[in-house]
């Protein structure tokens, strides 16, 4: 016995092919009337053990393709924490890398300028050795909610390992991004990160880079991290 694909309409609804229509012309072989089929299985076969076969083989399906969904939903979870940092709920490198991908793209085609600014938290081994590394993490934790409570939706903030971050700003050149730096800057060191009984101040050296929409985005983000430390040595002296 074949069973073919399933059809969408229940079997009460298959209905039996009426006669030929008067002048219609006959072919040879075919049967005068049409079997009504479920499944591929014609009507006269099936027996209550088809039946329940037929019946189990749906109810199979049906947790088949609640399982796919499942898969999926999962999926998505996975790809989702992928491209997360697990401290502060950031975009992590991953996740940047590919966001600075897509925004030169746009600025290639439509000419629109881009920007990328990178941060350093100054002294995080510092606050790690006196407070304990729990210290470090709420540096870190309110280094990213400063950043990302500070720039616009369309923006992306992202922890791209350690004590470093990063921010590319989209429809914005190189002065508008050396403005929105020093900005930032200032803003990560206007209150320390406090935690119970202690508190710490907070310094980060950023640099700028404008984005050039047909270099490398891995050389982008290391020519923004040459800024910051070029920043870094002229404030030392």
């Amino acid at each position: 016995m074949k069973i073919s694909v399933a059809r969408s309409e229940p079997f009460a609804a298959v209905r039996r092919s009426g006669p030929a229509e008067a002048g219609a012309p006959a072919v040879a072989g075919a049967r005068a009337v049409d079997e009504a089929r479920f499944l591929g299985v014609a009507e006269a076969e099936l027996t209550p053990a088809v039946t329940a076969a037929l019946a189990a083989l749906v109810a199979e399906l049906d947790q088949l393709r609640g399982e796919v969904r499942r898969l999926k939903a999962r999926l998505a979870e996975a790809e989702a924490a992928a491209d997360e940092d697990p401290l502060t709920g950031l975009k992590n490198r991953r996740a940047l890398l590919r966001e600075l991908r897509r925004v030169a793209a746009f600025s290639l085609r439509y000419g629109s300028p881009a920007s990328l600014l990178f941060f350093d938290l100054d002294d995080l081994k510092g606050i790690n050795d006196r407070y304990g590394h729990a210290a470090g993490d709420v540096a870190l934790k309110a280094v990213a909610n400063r950043l990302s409570a500070h720039v616009r939706e369309s923006d992306v903030v992202a922890r791209i390992g350690g004590d470093e971050f990063a921010v590319i700003l989209v429809q914005a050149d190189d002065a508008a991004a050396q403005a929105k730096g020093e900005a930032l800057a200032s803003l990560i060191a206007s209150a320390p990160a406090t935690s119970g009984t202690w508190r710490t101040p907070l310094r980060a050296s950023w640099g700028a880079r404008q984005i050039d929409p047909t270099a490398d985005c891995e050389a982008e983000l290391a020519r923004a991290d040459a800024a910051m430390f070029a920043m870094k040595r002229q404030a030392r002296r």
